[in-house]
């Protein structure tokens, strides 16, 4: 059965908005977990342009269920992420220019620059993740690097309209996640998934963690964090 992860980045974009002191993604961050939350995940970007400093140190001290930070491979993120120490680091490629996360990290094409900021994470007892597009090339990389886990990115499957590339699109991410236990890796996945899509992919083989943030944070506006969480949670399981 999957778990959830809820990602509250868009939290503190209504904060940034106003540069002020709310919303507080702390606040959301203990109303998900009293809505069931498995996990928060949060984005700390080089840009900051929604986490700050601030919130994942905060998070570190009181989130009480998985704590997941989503970074760039950089020095400087990942020295961070070794000094905080969150639970779980998913390694994500990062565009300045970008609305929000495009497409999986390259893996086989940086391997080196992953296989360091790995290193230098699994030494701070940190367990790995990497965001990667449901490639056979990608998965096969992922697992030579000696990681916990990969999260499928289901951004193909969440923007296709039409059945028919929907079922495409689920059928390629089918196939990915029997890849991925073959590897002998954890199956995770997100991006993009709403309420209205979450069910097919909480569905497939070995599918241990869904990472969801836009959609749960848009539903709380109108029913609450921990009432947004719930919903989600009982169409996932």
């Amino acid at each position: 059965m999957a778990t959830l992860g809820v990602n509250i980045d868009h939290v503190a974009t209504v904060r940034q908005a106003r540069r002020t002191v709310e919303p507080d993604p702390v606040w959301a961050a203990a109303a998900a977990e009293l809505g069931g939350a498995d996990a928060i995940t949060v984005h700390l970007r080089e840009d900051r342009r929604h986490i700050q400093d601030r919130d994942l140190e905060v998070l570190k001290q009181t989130v009480q269920v998985k704590l997941n930070l989503e970074s760039a491979i950089t020095p400087a993120m990942t020295a961070i992420a070794c000094r905080v120490r969150p639970d779980q680091v998913t390694l994500v490629p990062e565009n300045r220019a970008e609305v929000t996360t495009e497409g999986g990290l390259d893996v086989s094409g940086q391997l080196q620059a992953v296989a360091t900021a790995v290193e230098q994470l699994h030494a701070a007892g940190i367990v790995v993740s990497l965001f990667i597009d449901p490639d056979p090339v990608q998965i096969e990389a992922a697992a030579g690097l000696g990681v916990a886990a990969v999260e499928l990115h289901t951004g193909s499957y969440a923007n296709a309209t039409a059945a028919a590339d929907r079922d495409r699109e689920l059928n390629v991410l089918a196939r990915a996640a029997t890849l991925t236990a073959q590897a002998g890796l954890s199956l995770n996945a997100g991006h993009g998934l709403t309420y209205r899509n979450v069910s097919p992919i909480a569905q497939l083989a070995g599918m241990e963690e869904l990472n969801i943030g836009h959609s749960i944070v848009a539903r709380a506006i109108f029913v609450g964090m921990a009432e947004a969480v719930r919903e989600m949670k009982r169409l996932i399981t």
